[in-house]
């Protein structure tokens, strides 16, 4: 809630998944600082209270993980974490720059992952987004996630969250694969 919790209304959203990084823990969290009761009188906090029922279920060994977890946790974990995904997020787009068929609109921030735009005006034999995905994995076992996977054809969603060599590794065989696909010119 930091500084203006106590003046103007702050939604805080958190999750085990993200913030501990372990993927496929769907467990989260709202905290809510309403001070002046402008999220409860413009109805914010009754829409909100209806997603809030919605239960992914998590399996009983995650609920019995996180207490310790929170517990036994320090801040330099936290500040360990946030540095290697800054550096792995100025990997990945360093690195998406140098592949002529991919383009990364914006800088990733305080995220994962990056959607980038394929052009496949410059590639041979590739149909789609799926298409491209497929040969990929089979070609360089890189999986990306194709873009219609959500709702963005065409796209490409290039999860950054792993050790910054890995990544490089990973960008360079995107790369070597976008270059035996090129179109001849």
């Amino acid at each position: 809630m930091g500084v203006f919790g106590s003046i103007v209304p702050v939604l805080t959203f958190g999750s085990i998944s993200k913030r501990w990084i372990v993927p496929g823990w769907r467990l989260g969290w709202v905290v809510m600082s309403d001070p002046n009761g402008i999220l409860r009188d413009s109805g914010i906090v009754e829409s909100i209270k209806c997603f809030i029922d919605i239960s992914s279920d998590p399996a009983t060994f995650i609920q019995g993980a996180i207490p310790q977890l929170i517990k036994n946790t320090d801040e330099d974990f936290f500040l360990k974490i946030n540095n290697i995904l800054r550096e792995a997020a100025d990997v990945c787009y360093e690195g998406i720059q140098s592949i002529p068929c991919i383009t990364c609109p914006n800088r990733p921030e305080g995220s994962m992952f990056v959607m980038v735009k394929l052009n496949l005006s410059l590639l041979e034999g590739i149909k789609d987004d799926m298409d491209f995905c497929l040969k990929l994995v089979r070609e360089e076992s890189v999986m990306v996630l194709p873009g219609i996977a959500l709702g963005m054809k065409n796209w490409l969603r290039i999860t950054f969250a792993i050790e910054p060599s890995l990544l490089e590794d990973g960008l360079g065989r995107i790369k070597a694969f976008c270059e035996r696909h090129a179109k001849s010119t």
